[in-house]
């Protein structure tokens, strides 16, 4: 016999959305994990926030729903709370029961600063770390480190002279400029809608671009990243931010993997001056007309080990683009250093939690 539709609401439900998530699903695992690292987080949660008051939305519920925005490619916030309205598997992980009220959109705009005045993406980060530290899937000793452009969101057309001269887009919703036989650089220009952004380009024949730059510091064993940073775009500022994370790894003899674009003197000097053996990709060339010698040598290149890391960092490349592609790092969403560095930050953390339950599965 067929059956009929029937169409007819219930005056109570009894949805329990623990049931409704099956018992083998990826995100059960990450939960765990979030939920243990947001713990160790307590004391910095309540020093962040009024002892008295109205109580805000909690910040877990709010890390949470920033997560999911990762995991499953949420273009934007709006879009999130619409999804956080109608799915069951996202009312579960971000903590909202089934007939609880979803926030307003507005609540990330006003609870950002707070949690960047707490440094809680760079402290989220680290607290997953732990864990993946306590079930030894981190390296001590071999790391490597590379550095991709994170474009802005400015147009090159807000991209004027700093002493108020050229002229203006043309009227309308996406009016014309002409830069041609115009020269620009961030001596002279900067852009209208965000400040720190840079115009930079990676290399030779590539087009440059308002943007940022991020640094990932990633250990060998299984590919995580350990330490992030952001930074204005800037020729030195791969290196810069490479020494800076360095400097953060525990003592003993550690190696550190490379491209071309780290092989230079004083870096890899101040390497070595660190303790950390510099496995950097040779970049010595000879021309015609030039010469230019690596400061890469022998003594390091000899070893096997220095064969392995040059294999191992390309890896590297896999969490960029993960970042890219699924966690919407292509192109930040914030204006801003302090900003886009939280979502790089939290963005990195997500790649963390999607590798570990994965680690660790293979490792029983």
């Amino acid at each position: 016999m067929r059956g009929v539709e029937v169409r007819s609401g219930s005056l109570f439900s009894y949805v329990d959305l623990e049931a409704r998530v099956p018992a083998g699903h990826p995100l059960r695992a990450i939960r765990a994990l979030v939920d243990e690292a947001l713990l160790r987080l307590d004391d910095d949660f309540a020093a962040i926030y009024a002892p008295i008051g109205r109580p805000s939305i909690p910040p877990e519920q709010l890390l949470r729903a920033l997560l999911l925005q990762a995991f499953y490619t949420v273009r934007s916030e709006r879009q999130l709370m619409e999804q956080l309205d109608y799915n069951l598997l996202f009312r579960w992980f971000a903590g909202l029961g089934v007939d609880d009220a979803v926030w307003d959109v507005t609540v990330f705009t006003k609870n950002r600063d707070r949690l960047l005045d707490g440094e809680i993406a760079a402290k989220f980060f680290a607290s997953v770390l732990d864990d993946a530290r306590l079930k030894g899937l981190l390296s001590d000793e071999h790391f490597s480190v590379d550095g991709t452009l994170v474009q802005a969101w400015a147009s090159l057309k807000s991209f004027r002279p700093k002493d108020g001269s050229g002229e203006p887009p043309a009227p309308g919703r996406n009016g014309e400029r002409d830069f041609h036989g115009e020269t620009r650089s961030n001596a002279t220009h900067r852009s209208t809608t965000d400040d720190d952004a840079r115009l930079f380009r990676k290399g030779d024949g590539q087009a440059s671009r308002l943007c940022f730059m991020g640094h990932v510091l990633m250990e060998n064993r299984n590919g995580l990243a350990v330490d992030a940073e952001l930074t204005r775009a800037a020729g030195t500022a791969e290196r810069t931010a490479a020494l800076a994370m360095a400097e953060t790894l525990p003592a003993g003899h550690k190696t550190l993997g490379a491209d071309k674009g780290y092989d230079a003197r004083d870096f890899v000097m101040e390497l070595r001056e660190l303790g950390i053996t510099p496995h950097v990709a040779q970049n010595a060339y000879r021309t015609a007309t030039a010469r230019r010698r690596s400061a890469i040598d022998g003594r390091t290149t000899r070893h096997r080990g220095y064969a392995a890391s040059q294999r191992k960092r390309k890896r590297i490349e896999e969490i960029f683009g993960w970042l890219k592609t699924v966690a919407g790092q292509r192109q930040t969403r914030f204006r801003g250093v302090a900003r886009v560095r939280m979502a790089w930050t939290l963005a990195l953390s997500a790649y963390n939690l999607v590798r570990i339950p994965k680690l660790v599965a293979e490792a029983a």
